[in-house]
């Protein structure tokens, strides 16, 4: 750890202990302190705040961004002049340079997201020494002195069951790990790969973390429970989609374990983590965090946003300030029973959204969504893409390709992904259709990747 982690490590403990008043000053100094370093090193900020005064602490008084504005100006938005968007976009190309520094100091990562916008994101040393400080604050909440003794008993064995072959923050975490000193001890298993495979994988290594998507946790305790996955984790980490309140608790009592949540994005990579009590406590000391109606008020605690803006406090590189998320949240409106001191929320807008397909026997396949989402999202000339699930075994695609590409030619390439990943779990009888229409956009202005058959009418 190094010396920069542990006193930001240190400090996060701190503000726990002294509580929401000490939290909520060090939000105000960390944003003065980006919001005065964007102005003065990146031009994108420098128009934008062109006309505010110096010493603003408060996120209400900035204009709103988004990642569409920000990565129309990526190169007037970064503050190295170095980093350049042709630099970026060629680097996030290289899937051998996944886990490497760009640039040889910046941790890059990129995501579709389900506004429409492909992002390439840059994380600083500064980000990474945050998201390590908030991440011991996030599993000393979640494990107690047993769970640590059977994680180092066990020589800390972990399995990461994620997306591979794409710079995705996740992806791009798990390669370093299996660089570092702790390589031996780290499995990382592709969210493509079959079930039973998978299944057999987990019960070789036998780990005792275990950090999977959220969807592929509830598809792991049903594996769990008909007694073909033999594993006794002490922690399992989710991330990525949420699941209903009842689905953690099924899976925590699956397999004894302690189950923890964290919704994050690769914008804030250190956004918040879960408690006991199924809140999420917003990392507020580092994070800025507004929930907001469509025109952008503040809405009470108690009521669901339409959506939420976001300030990472930490990233120096690439200032993500006042910024749309555009996930719908709801507010806790007072103190959690838990004891944490960090505003609680939950998460409305990112509901995991499985695909259960029919195989030839009529039997039920259950496909998580980042499945095939990550699929799509790294073929060539994608854009935008939808899957609908029209028939227990009948998927149609709605693409959106990028201008100058062949829709044609991108056509053939996701519909040959796609028949790769169907064949994998043995459905290479569901018919996969092309879509005239485009992609549609939810009532709260995002595009769902995935819509499965049940709620495809909603």
């Amino acid at each position: 750890m190094s010396e920069n982690t542990l006193s930001l490590l240190l400090d996060a403990r701190n503000a726990m202990k002294q509580g929401p008043e000490a939290i909520a000053a060090r939000q105000r100094m960390h944003l003065r302190d980006a919001v005065a370093h964007a102005r003065a090193h990146s031009r994108y900020y420098r128009e934008l705040y062109k006309d505010l005064p110096d010493g603003i602490d408060d996120p209400f008084r900035l204009p709103i961004t988004n990642k569409k504005a920000l990565m129309a100006r990526f190169d007037d938005w970064v503050t190295d002049p170095e980093a350049t968007f042709e630099k970026a976009r060629a680097f996030a190309e290289r899937e051998d340079a996944i886990g490497e520094k760009f640039l040889g100091r910046y941790t890059l990562a990129t995501t579709s997201g389900t506004t429409g916008t492909r992002g390439v994101f840059l994380l600083d040393d500064s980000t990474m020494a945050v998201t390590q400080a908030i991440a011991y604050r996030m599993l000393s909440s979640w494990l107690g002195f047993g769970d640590v003794m059977k994680l180092v008993g066990g020589g800390g064995r972990t399995s990461m069951v994620m997306a591979t072959g794409g710079h995705f923050a996740s992806a791009v975490a798990a390669a370093r790990l299996r660089k570092g000193r702790a390589a031996k001890a780290v499995q990382v298993i592709s969210v493509h790969m079959p079930m039973a495979e998978l299944v057999e994988r987990l019960n070789q290594h036998r780990p005792l973390l275990v950090a999977p998507y959220a969807s592929i946790a509830a598809l792991l305790a049903d594996e769990q429970q008909a007694g073909r996955l033999r594993i006794k984790p002490a922690l399992l980490a989710l991330s990525a989609e949420g699941l209903p309140q009842r689905e953690y608790d099924r899976i925590a009592e699956t397999f004894k374990c302690k189950v923890g949540n964290s919704y994050a994005a690769t914008e804030v990579t250190f956004l918040s983590y879960s408690c006991e009590h199924h809140w999420l406590h917003v990392n507020a000391d580092w994070v800025a965090f507004e929930p907001v109606d469509a025109e952008h008020r503040l809405v009470a605690p108690g009521v669901h946003s339409h959506t939420v803006l976001v300030s990472n406090l930490a990233n120096r590189v690439q200032p993500i300030l006042r910024y749309d998320l555009g996930d719908s949240i709801i507010m806790r409106p007072d103190p959690c029973p838990c004891g944490n001191p960090l505003p609680a929320i939950q998460v409305k807008g990112r509901s995991a959204e499985v695909l259960n397909l029919a195989n030839e026997r009529g039997e039920r396949v259950a496909l998580p969504p980042l499945l095939f989402g990550t699929i799509v999202d790294r073929t060539p000339g994608v854009e935008r893409f939808q899957i609908v699930q029209t028939g227990p075994a009948e998927l149609r695609i709605r693409l959106s390709t990028i201008a100058d590409e062949n829709p044609d030619f991108v056509w053939r390439a996701v519909r040959g992904q796609i028949a790769n990943v169907l064949a994998q779990h043995g459905l290479a009888h569901v018919r996969v259709e092309r879509g005239e229409e485009a992609p549609e956009q939810s009532a709260g202005g995002k595009y769902r990747q995935i819509i499965p058959l049940a709620r495809e009418a909603g």
